[in-house]
């Protein structure tokens, strides 16, 4: 198997594939084109009205690219819920080099200077490909989440893979699309040069709210 690096995991993203390892012990990645793609259309988000108004108490302070390596561990470690995941070594060492060269970012809610919660993933042209995330406290992941939404229409991005749906996601308009649908999607996204951070912006915030659906309480 030829040896994963960061320039090829970019080429990967590009052609519609991502990896995953079976487990966090686990010495060797995999390759991923389902046959159907998570996404959430940046043209029409949802937001849940009291995850709103979460929002705009500005209970956590946001903040981008400050903690990219802690966000990733993070992601990594097991929790109750959640007792392993397909982030091993190698990904937390791709996924950091990405990060140095301005290719993967992160969103991160704090505390009182403690990382709470946030989220990761890769960015390239003007599609953006979520990857995980974690909540230590209330809400603190989805927070991130609107952020993430807010920085991206701000941006100009195209597209948001999320790879699968969950509940969670669909919280936020998230959809299952075919792989034909969604490497169209890609390639028009690939054509755009949208732009990330470098901080979050209340006024993306405010016009993500105002033109997001709102939804069922989360």
């Amino acid at each position: 198997m030829e040896e994963i690096t960061a320039g090829l995991l970019l080429r990967a993203y590009a052609s519609g594939y991502f990896p995953m390892a079976e487990d966090a012990d686990a010495n060797e990645l995999f390759w991923f084109d389902p046959p159907k793609r998570g996404i959430i259309p940046l043209e029409r988000p949802r937001v849940p009205r009291r995850l709103r108004r979460t929002v705009r108490r500005g209970v956590f302070d946001v903040r981008f690219d400050t903690a990219f390596d802690e966000v990733i561990e993070a992601c990594a470690a097991p929790t109750p819920d959640r007792p392993q995941t397909w982030i091993n070594r190698d990904i937390v060492r791709l996924y950091a080099e990405l990060a140095s060269g301005g290719f993967a970012h992160s969103i991160e809610c704090w505390q009182e200077d403690r990382l709470v919660g946030g989220l990761y993933g890769v960015s390239l042209g003007g599609a953006f490909f979520g990857e995980s995330m974690f909540s230590r406290v209330t809400d603190a992941s989805k927070v991130a989440m609107v952020h993430l939404l807010a920085e991206l229409r701000r941006g100009g991005f195209r597209l948001l893979d999320t790879q699968f749906v969950t509940d969670h996601l669909r919280q936020f308009g998230g959809v299952e699309i075919g792989k034909a649908d969604y490497r169209h999607l890609l390639n028009q996204a690939l054509g755009v040069q949208a732009a990330f951070g470098p901080a979050p912006d209340d006024a993306a915030i405010e016009a993500l709210l105002g033109a997001a659906g709102g939804g069922a309480e989360a």
